[in-house]
């Protein structure tokens, strides 16, 4: 928590911010670490020095801009975690991470107050340079 003053905000803001979950559970740790293994991929996969790969990356990259972008900027693993729990595609009082894992991650790892639009913003410009260097390694041009 912070020392400074105490800031009046919005309830607008406030729903924006998710809670820090609680103690994870064995389904909730699954999908935690499942969804730090997919944020690698992302990061790194780019990488592979394999051209089959690669040709898989650069249709798994926009595949993963579709389904955040038609999921209305949720993942479909927050998802099936709280269905898996609720039966119900989200429930956010179950699932304080559904469409807000990576800013849950940063915010509680740096200590900032990243705001969902900054990670947002984040989340696809990194999905657009992998993408790209992606191709460019297809390509040969490194």
């Amino acid at each position: 928590m912070s020392s400074g003053p105490a800031v009046t905000q919005s309830s607008e803001f406030e729903s924006a911010i998710p809670q820090q979950p609680a103690k994870r559970d064995l389904l909730g740790s699954v999908c935690f670490y499942l969804h730090f293994a997919v944020m690698l991929t992302i990061v790194g996969g780019w990488l592979m020095p394999w051209r089959p790969a690669l040709m898989v990356y650069l249709v798994f990259i926009p595949g993963v801009w579709l389904q955040w972008l038609l999921n209305k900027d949720t993942c479909i693993l927050n998802n099936t975690e709280t269905w898996l729990r609720t039966g119900t595609w989200r429930n956010k009082s179950v699932n304080p991470e559904e469409g807000a894992w990576l800013l849950t991650l940063i915010n509680s790892a740096t200590g900032f107050g990243f705001s969902a639009r900054q990670i947002d913003f984040l989340n696809y410009s990194v999905l657009v340079l992998v993408w790209l260097l992606a191709a460019a390694r297809l390509s040969g041009l490194f």
